[in-house]
């Protein structure tokens, strides 16, 4: 099995910017998808964006395009997101997710994901 795990949330100013990363403990393991998705208290879950690894095609949800950026570093195999120009409305518990197979289903579809991390809060006060 693979364990994920979230690191570089925190309490930020609105404007502001954060960096998260997601380690998997298997650096042999090859997903074919990587996301990150976030659920806010009372919203429903959130796909933010994701990375198809044999290609490198990058997707992103309508709220975070132009201000979040997906990478992953296939060296150390670690998933980032940068976040940039902070807003309250991105306050949310954030996860990481890998897919081993797709199956055909889109990318914000979560019943894709085969691991998921524990999360890291992001909080951004106005």
């Amino acid at each position: 099995q693979v364990q994920l795990l979230e690191s570089g949330g925190g309490s930020v100013q609105a404007g502001g910017s954060l960096r998260l990363s997601c380690a998997a403990s298997r650096r042999s393991y090859v997903p074919t998808f990587m996301g990150w998705f976030r659920r806010a208290p009372g919203k429903e879950r959130e796909a933010v964006a994701g990375i198809y690894s044999n290609t490198g095609t990058k997707a992103y949800g309508d709220s975070v395009r132009g201000r979040f950026t997906i990478s992953r570093d296939t060296t150390n195999n670690t998933l980032y997101l940068e976040m940039n120009n902070l807003k309250p409305e991105d306050t949310a518990m954030y996860y990481c997710g890998a897919s081993s197979d797709m199956n055909g289903r889109s990318w914000s579809d979560t019943t894709a994901i085969s691991y998921w991390g524990q999360g890291t809060q992001v909080t951004v006060s106005s």
